[in-house]
Formats: C-alpha cells, structure tokens, sequence
C-alpha cells in the first residue's frame, strides 16, 4: 500500500499559504493538512487550492460552532476549487474552547459529532440534487434549501469526511459513519495497533462497511537532520510536543500502553508548577522513541515505512512546516523523503 506524505500547517496569511502550497507540490509532498488555530483553516485550504495541484485537507477544522449546513457549504465549494482534491477533517475540541471561546453548545461531543456528519453528507446529497434537504436528529434539524440558496451540482464527488478521534467510542464511530479518521498526534506503534485500528475496523465492519475504504491519517513526529545537531534540535522539540499533549488526563492510557504509567501525574505535577522545561525532562529518551522516528534522511524513511505501512494510509509530518517558515528553501529534503516514502512503500507488501 502507497503512503502519502502530507504537510501541516496553520496560522498562516493567505499569501503565505499559496507560497507553501507551491513549495510544497515542487519538493513533492502530496498533501496539505491545515490546523484550525489562530486562523480559520476553511480560508488557508482555499488559498492552496487554487495555488498548486495538492491534496488539501482540514486536519481539522472545528465542526460545534459551525452548523453543519455551513460546513457543507465551504467543504462544497472547496471541492469544487481543488478539483476533488478536498477532504474534509472535523473534530470535537475541547469543551472550554467550545462553550467559552465560540460560545457554542458541547454536550454529547461523540454522539453530536456523529450526527454532524450524517448532517453534513444530507446537504450534500440536496446540493446535487439528489434529494430534498432532509435531516431530522437530536441536535439538528435541516429542512428547508431553495434553488436560489443552493450552490447546485459540482464535477468533482462530494468531499470525503474525515473525523479526528483517540478513545476506542470515537475510533469506532468514525468506522461506522465516516471515510476516515485524523489520528492524534500523540501516537505510538501500540496505540495504533491496540487501540485505533481494532476499534476502526469493529466499527466499519458493524455498519456493513468495508474498512480498507477509510483513510488513516496519522501525524508523526518524524526528526530527520543531515547532521546530528540537526536531529537533536528535532527530537527536542517533540519532546516538548509529547509533553504537552501528554499532560492530558485522557490521553494517560497510551502511555499506560508502553508501560509508563507514571508520567501522566508526573506531567499533571511540573505543569500546575509552571515548569514546561521540567515537563519536557519528563520525556526520557526510551520514552520519546515510542513516539518520535529520528535519524538520517534514508534512516527515518525506512523507520516511516516499517512503523506505518499496513496502517496509516496518509502520514502527515509534523515538523515539515515550520521548517519552511523558518527557511522557504528547507523543504528541499522534506519533499524527498515524501517521495521516497510513496516509492518505497508501494513495494513493500502489507503486514
């Protein structure tokens, strides 16, 4: 199975956003993934879009503060834009940024994410013209779309809904209704063996679905350098992402899973202290490799393959990124390594 290798990104102007989307087709990466942060990832995806032939997903985008009709709305026209290349990626957030940052309503994320999606592909169907708007649920009801308000039928399918999900309920669910999953970036081989494919696979195989036919999206904390400052610099800053991310009282289990049940509270402890280099010392070496593939160039590639191939189907570097906005002339051997990771992995047979 071929990988792709896909860039992230975010927080960017709109004129930078096209200046990637270029650099990032000519090093030959095959994909942008935008973060929804300080900007809207809807804007940055139409900028690339009509900058460079890429695929362009939300990796991903609030869904709660948006109705799920505006979704439709911009993830249509984006199709549209990209020429099919689009796939929409939503997720839940978190409750305080929901309720307090958008002032949006939260209660029942899993349940009212899956119904969201369900919402989302109606609109879809009433835009081509397939069918009147039609959805009745617990948290939406959508009935009413004149001709005048719809944007109509577009070439290109109706965009690929991806859901972002950690604990096994939500891995399941997006088995059951969506196209594929945005896996966190905290992840280790563990995780992904025990945890997200299992549950992935349960819930696509309840709804009568064939589970080869979602993507799996997975983030690495790849660390590749041609020197060992390089590397080091790269494995430093994962570190500081694990630590992060891992401070998370839900995520506690994926350590848990390599043996590490101490480093949740340990983590909990340095952060009310307001010590984040004390955090980031709570990584250990063994620890970080769990989660982090680091090395040589040719070395992390092979590392890439060995560790995602039969279970990711798009990988997304991390790191990529913000090599560019600190040198637009350092994607050179990012783009090689996506290259050498489509190449090398499409001989290599599934496990």
């Amino acid at each position: 199975m071929k990988l792709s290798f896909d860039l992230m990104t975010g927080s960017l102007r709109l004129q930078r956003m096209q200046e990637l989307a270029r650099d990032a087709k000519a090093a030959g990466f095959s994909g942008l993934v935008m973060t929804e942060v300080g900007r809207t990832a809807y804007l940055g995806c139409a900028a690339a879009a009509l900058a460079a032939d890429l695929d362009i997903l939300t990796g991903v985008a609030v869904a709660f503060p948006r109705s799920p009709m505006i979704t439709a709305q911009l993830a249509w026209e984006l199709a549209d834009a990209s020429n099919g290349r689009f796939r929409l990626g939503i997720g839940t957030q978190v409750r305080a940024h929901i309720e307090r940052r958008y002032g949006a309503e939260f209660d029942s994320p899993g349940p009212r994410l899956r119904e969201y999606v369900l919402a989302v592909r109606a609109v879809f169907a009433a835009f081509r013209g397939d069918v009147p708007l039609t959805h009745e649920g617990k948290f939406w009801d959508l009935s009413l779309l004149p001709a005048s308000w719809s944007p109509g039928p577009i070439a290109a399918p109706d965009p690929p809904i991806d859901i972002a999900a950690v604990n096994p309920w939500m891995l399941r669910m997006a088995g059951e209704v969506a196209d594929g999953v945005h896996v966190h970036p905290l992840n280790t081989p563990a995780y992904l063996r025990d945890t997200v494919m299992p549950n992935i696979v349960a819930g696509a195989i309840a709804a009568g679905r064939e589970p080869a036919d979602l993507q799996v999206i997975v983030p690495t904390f790849a660390a590749p350098g041609a020197t060992s400052d390089e590397v080091h610099m790269w494995r430093e800053m994962a570190r500081t992402q694990v630590a992060f991310y891992g401070s998370t009282p839900n995520y506690a289990f994926i350590f848990e899973q390599v043996g590490r049940e101490d480093i949740t509270p340990r983590l909990r402890e340095r952060q009310k202290a307001g010590d984040l280099t004390g955090m980031a010392a709570v990584i250990d070496d063994d620890l970080l490799d769990h989660f982090c593939v680091s090395g040589e160039w040719t070395e992390v590639a092979e590392e890439l393959i060995q560790r995602y191939q039969g279970t990711a189907t798009r990988v997304v570097s991390y790191f990529a990124g913000l090599a560019w906005t600190r040198d637009r002339k350092a994607l050179g051997p990012w783009g090689e390594l996506a290259k050498t990771l489509r190449q090398a992995s499409s001989t290599v047979p599934s496990p």
